[in-house]
């Protein structure tokens, strides 16, 4: 029979949960120096599974947009206050990515203005104001299309003083000689003059969003679960190997969050997805996916207080010192990877404590 989708699925609280933990693992390993590859970021062009983390969970805000707005505008809620909520929603979100990198010299000189929370916060508002008034999943889809190909003409026909147009290495794209201009000494610090959530490759961010805003649109289809999770597996296949056939012309890039990136997350997510689902609904092994559950029901406050510790570890000393013990039986890698591993533990506890009080924060 049609089966109708819940405004809350154990399945994608799971996927957003686990990607979270994963954003944990590869935040905070014991030393930075000593990585194993998976758990790093691509140098530049190609990817790695850590470069699936930021954009899944970006996309992952897009399914959750329609499951809770579709409610909302079915029950009578007004556009317009939707949409005041969520600006106000967003410019929280903003704030609290700004304390993440004011803290702890809060120097207004140089913290970094652009960055993971401000990025959600941007992409959050913008596609529920397309969600909103372009209601159609087609109109919904044509603007995605279209923000990609925008930056495409961006990137590709914009030329940069002193270099041209087309060029997508790390210093002479026009990415980054917007990000330098504007933001200047407000760039992220381990790159000084250029952001990787910086402000041209925002747009094709916001598409990827409304690649989930799609995935929402499928699971309230009224038709059986199976075959969604086949419909989900098929795009997720179309998707990847778009992505690979545009790479040709735009490589897949995390740090230009290039639109063949996009095509590649987003087939990756419609895939993840269908297998949480296939495990926790079809096959009914929704218990396994508890502990990711209960990471998923408090997101932004598990990676704020990820975020915000580190920073007390740092400057009491504590990374330091527990990864240095690790290593008098450990190899480094393997040290660092403890530490990491320990430090997820520890906001699960987090996550825990505050599930168990039946506490769940809402930006």
């Amino acid at each position: 029979m049609p089966s109708s989708v819940p405004t809350r699925l154990t399945a994608l609280d799971a996927f957003r949960g686990a990607t979270m933990a994963f954003m944990v693992l590869v935040n905070n390993p014991g030393n930075g120096h000593f990585t194993y590859a998976p758990l790093q970021h691509a140098e530049w062009d190609g990817w790695t599974p850590t470069d699936v983390v930021f954009p899944s969970f970006v996309w992952i805000v897009g399914v959750a947009i329609t499951l809770a707005l579709g409610k909302r505008l079915e029950q009578g809620a007004s556009k317009t206050t939707l949409l005041a909520n969520a600006a106000k929603r967003a410019l929280i979100i903003f704030v609290l990515g700004l304390l993440v990198y004011a803290v702890p010299t809060f120097d207004p000189h140089t913290f970094r203005i652009l960055g993971v929370l401000q990025r959600i916060a941007i992409c959050y508002f913008i596609t529920v104001a397309i969600y909103l008034y372009y209601t159609d999943w087609r109109g919904q889809l044509a603007a995605a299309l279209a923000l990609m190909a925008a930056y495409w003409a961006l990137m590709m026909y914009v030329p940069v003083p002193g270099f041209g147009s087309g060029q997508l290495d790390e210093a002479h794209n026009f990415a980054h000689y917007i990000d330098k201009i504007i933001l200047g000494a407000h760039n992220y610090h381990n790159t000084k003059t250029w952001d990787p959530e910086g402000i041209v490759s925002t747009l094709p961010s916001i598409a990827s969003m409304l690649l989930g805003v799609m995935a929402g649109h499928l699971l309230a289809r009224k038709i059986t679960l199976p075959e969604k999770i086949k419909q989900m597996a098929i795009f997720g296949v179309t998707l990847f190997a778009s992505a690979y056939l545009l790479n040709t012309w735009m490589p897949i890039n995390k740090k230009l969050w290039s639109d063949s990136f996009v095509l590649l997350m987003a087939g990756l997510d419609f895939l993840m997805l269908a297998a949480f689902l296939t495990v926790a609904d079809v096959w009914g092994k929704k218990d396994i996916f508890k502990p990711f559950v209960i990471i998923g029901l408090n997101p932004i406050t598990v990676y704020l207080v990820s975020e915000f510790a580190d920073t007390l570890f740092n400057m009491l000393g504590c990374r330091t010192a527990i990864y240095g013990f690790f290593t008098q039986f450990l190899a480094p890698l393997n040290a660092s990877l403890l530490y990491a591993l320990l430090y997820v533990g520890l906001m699960y506890a987090v996550a825990y404590i505050l599930y168990k009080r039946g506490i769940f924060l809402r930006a």
